[in-house]
């Protein structure tokens, strides 16, 4: 069982950045999101200090679908990273957090006339384009606002990351981006770059996500600018700008082997630089879009035992008091998770436990294989490495409501995220 940056035992407790998981419980109850704001500050800073060229400018892009909360948009703000959205709602929220919407970027395959047109209002500095329908699109309302706007055209490299199957984006049957190979793409950069009203800028692609191979990085980068290279010479325009995306993995299990961040952002840059060099690129700006390697392991969720069970197979289960609402990757993906009794640190971890939690589904699972000490009711639960995608997909089922976020830093706590009431849940029936 890995212990995170600001993670130490006291007691036999689990404390993080300071605060105990008791006093967490004590003053917001569980189940409760948790995370490290040092931690997050951190991550920013590896990614800004590291991602860095002297050849052109680099920018690094939070990924906020990784989890969007107006404290973290502020935090990602201040450290200096921009932000992609790819909603009407995550746009909202950067917006509302107080972002220079000029560094936002909004992406996605399927973007309304509504979410367009309220970009353009508050100031969204660059539209990725996924596709020739949402082209038209974007080119009317722009044009009808009597406005200009960067445009990149997503493009698909065809790299066949070694991830899971839902995750993977740059497949040639992927939904996002326009195939490099496909030479329609030509007429269509052709016809963005006449548009007066966009101003096309470059590319942006993304092979997938939770990727622990640099080669498949690297390769990326290098299919990029050859096609960058051909645009060029074959149409006659200038590209300065490439956007390549995120993606990179990191820790949940110890079958997980992530890079070493900060060392592979200053070999990756160099990958760059030397590819834009061998195809005689003059690009101005490059840039990265980290979510879930800036806020994964920086978030745990704190549980309480609620009953512990051995069935007549003799598999034992751990209950507690949440479950696929606040965590649905196990049954989207089979994702795996450690976790831990977190009052418990001391004590021999010698029971294999499965953590399921209290939703009406079989698949309820958090944790199949847990070693963890005898666990009774009332003991706190700690699952680590939730800290992308928990908050961001979790819903209402079985009419639970959503759980509070608790940032932590230096022995003190505080509340960014109320967690929902019961007329919460009903506040929008009629």
């Amino acid at each position: 069982m890995r212990l995170f940056y600001g993670m130490t035992v006291e007691n036999g407790e689990l404390n993080i950045s300071g605060v105990g998981v008791s006093e967490l419980k004590a003053q917001y109850g569980t189940p409760l999101y948790v995370y490290d704001e040092n931690m997050l500050v951190n991550q920013c800073r590896t990614f800004i200090n590291n991602f860095k060229s002297s050849k052109f400018n680099t920018e690094v892009l939070y990924a906020s679908k990784a989890f969007s909360c107006l404290e973290v948009l502020r935090i990602a703000s201040r450290e200096g990273l921009g932000v992609d959205v790819v909603s009407l709602g995550e746009i909202h929220t950067a917006y509302k957090a107080g972002y220079d919407m000029s560094r936002a970027y909004f992406h996605g395959n399927n973007k309304t006339r509504e979410e367009l047109q309220y970009a353009l209002e508050v100031g969204v500095g660059t539209i990725v384009i996924d596709n020739d329908y949402e082209y038209e699109m974007i080119n009317e309302i722009v044009r009808e606002s009597g406005n200009t706007v960067d445009v990149l055209l997503r493009i698909n490299t065809g790299i066949d990351a070694h991830t899971h199957e839902y995750i993977k984006t740059a497949k040639d049957d992927s939904k996002f981006g326009y195939s490099v190979y496909d030479e329609t793409i030509y007429d269509l950069i052709a016809d963005i770059n006449n548009q007066s009203n966009l101003n096309f800028v470059g590319f942006h692609s993304h092979i997938g996500s939770q990727i622990f191979e640099k080669t498949s990085f690297f390769e990326a980068v290098k299919v990029v600018m050859e096609f960058t290279k051909k645009v060029q010479e074959r149409l006659g325009l200038t590209i300065s700008v490439l956007n390549l995306g995120g993606g990179f993995g990191v820790y949940y299990t110890e079958e997980d082997r992530p890079f070493e961040l900060a060392e592979f952002l200053r070999e990756y840059i160099e990958v760059v630089e030397r590819e834009s060099d061998n195809f005689g690129l003059g690009l101005t700006k490059v840039v990265i879009e980290p979510g879930r390697s800036l806020t994964c392991n920086a978030g745990s969720t704190l549980y309480s035992v609620g009953g512990v069970k051995k069935t007549f197979a003799g598999r034992e289960y751990v209950f507690v008091d949440g479950g696929m609402a606040d965590n649905p990757r196990y049954a989207l993906y089979k994702a795996k998770y450690e976790a831990m009794l977190a009052n418990k640190m001391n004590e021999e971890a010698d029971t294999t436990y499965t953590v399921a939690g209290k939703c009406c589904e079989s698949g309820d699972m958090l944790v199949m294989d847990a070693n963890l000490p005898k666990a009774e009711q009332g003991d706190l639960l700690l699952v680590s490495s939730t800290g992308a995608y928990n908050y961001s997909m979790s819903s209402n089922y079985n009419r639970l409501p959503k759980l509070p976020v608790v940032f932590v830093k230096d022995g003190t706590s505080r509340l960014v995220v109320k967690g929902e009431t019961l007329e919460d849940l009903i506040r929008q029936d009629i």
